[in-house]
């Protein structure tokens, strides 16, 4: 059964899932009744972190429109541009075991693609969750539900992995910020 957390809580992955490689990190969210005229394209992303927070080049910056980081650790498995459906709107493939040694954390983002030209932001949307995977058994591991209400903010640092000694925790953020994606890659360092 799948440990559920709350914001600002942290969790051992690999310590508790011994011999844990292959994680699939899932993002989902729902949108509230909105009659703007456009669909919601939300986006997830993995930053790979040094112990500064920042990333090291910009490749460091797994997206759409960079899938594959060039350790073969991350995978962006593609960009759901409506959300619709149930279960995950989009998933991030992980092997623990290729993360290079200077990579201390990745941090999960979403952001709202053209929120502001959309006029969306978070506070129109809904059921927002993380959960990681377990690549081989198919088991969820851990979920975090976003229940908080993001009413101005357009995009979100949902949650972490993050070293500690030889193995890897996660962490429940939850973090908004307003100016969407470009206010986060500034935040991790990535030149846009």
């Amino acid at each position: 059964m799948a440990v559920s957390l709350s914001k600002g809580q942290k969790v051992d992955l690999t310590k508790t899932n011994p011999g844990l490689t292959k994680i699939t990190v899932g993002l989902g969210w729902d949108t509230n009744k909105y009659d703007g005229g456009f669909d919601f394209d939300l986006d997830t992303a993995a930053f790979l972190l040094a112990d500064s927070g920042k990333v090291a080049s910009d490749a460091d910056f797994v997206f759409y429109g960079n899938k594959d980081h060039n350790s073969g650790a991350v995978k962006h498995n593609g960009d759901n541009l409506t959300g619709a459906g149930d279960g995950d709107d989009e998933t991030i493939s992980i092997d623990l075991s290729k993360i290079p040694a200077e990579v201390a954390k990745v941090d999960f983002t979403v952001t709202i693609h053209e929120a502001e030209e959309r006029k969306q932001n978070f506070g129109q949307v809904s059921n927002a969750y993380i959960h990681v995977v377990n690549e081989t058994s198919n088991e969820e591991l851990i979920r975090y539900d976003l229940g908080e209400d993001y009413s101005v903010e357009t995009a979100v640092i949902v949650a972490e992995l993050y070293r500690s000694g030889a193995e890897w925790k996660f962490n429940a953020i939850g973090s908004g910020f307003a100016g969407g994606l470009k206010a986060l890659c500034g935040n991790f360092g990535v030149n846009v």
